[in-house]
């Protein structure tokens, strides 16, 4: 109670410190500027506030609010108590890692294949006949033909007058090799031939192959 009174008896004076300000600037602006009454009423009441807001803030200190009884003794006992002491949280163990797989057991190289055996050479024999190239079929019959050349050694079809070297080639590719082949050809065979030599048709009785064959064979 006391406390509430000596709060009001503080704002009393603050506030009349400020209204009597205001009232003596009143009376020196009326007297020595010269002023209006509501000029000079108008200041003072400016100052007014603004001085007795000012002295409030300063000297005056807010009024405490009403306490209810035993709130302080509470506030102490708490402010007594010791905060719960705080239990260290263990550091979880590291995740061991899983140990890796083991690796599978490479496979067992499959063996290697047998090696084919070679083939046993077959002595070197006369080229058959047989496996002569087959030519076009057309009038006349086909002569004797070869495979190869005997002994891998063909004549010189080109000292024949009227074959060159593609014109050989062709006569090689017919199983034709040797002299004594195209002197032994007959009319029929002859025929065969004319018709079969692509490109170079009727040279063979043009140019007189089976005549020359015989002189060329029996020169060896």
């Amino acid at each position: 109670m006391s406390s509430t009174s000596g709060g009001w008896i503080n704002l009393l004076i603050v506030w009349g410190i400020a209204s009597a300000v205001g009232f003596v600037s009143m009376a020196a602006l009326m007297l020595v500027g010269d002023w209006s009454v509501m000029q000079a009423l108008f200041a003072a009441a400016v100052i007014f506030l603004g001085l007795g807001i000012i002295l409030s803030v300063l000297f005056l200190n807010p009024l405490p609010g009403p306490q209810v009884p035993g709130s302080a003794g509470k506030k102490v006992v708490a402010a007594d108590r010791k905060p719960a002491a705080v239990k260290p949280v263990a550091n979880p163990a590291p995740a061991v890692a899983p140990a890796p797989a083991a690796a599978p057991a490479a496979a067992e190289p499959a063996p290697a294949a047998a090696k084919p055996k070679k083939a046993a050479p077959t002595p070197a024999t006369a080229p058959a006949q047989a496996a002569a190239p087959a030519g076009t079929q057309g009038p006349g019959k086909r002569p004797a033909a070869l495979s190869a050349a005997r002994d891998n050694r063909p004549d010189d079809l080109k000292r024949i007058k009227g074959i060159g070297p593609k014109l050989e080639k062709l006569c090689n590719s017919l199983g034709f090799y040797h002299f004594d082949q195209i002197a032994a050809w007959s009319d029929e065979e002859i025929a065969w031939v004319d018709q079969n030599l692509e490109g170079f048709k009727g040279r063979v009785v043009r140019d007189t192959w089976v005549a020359q064959a015989k002189e060329l064979a029996r020169e060896g």
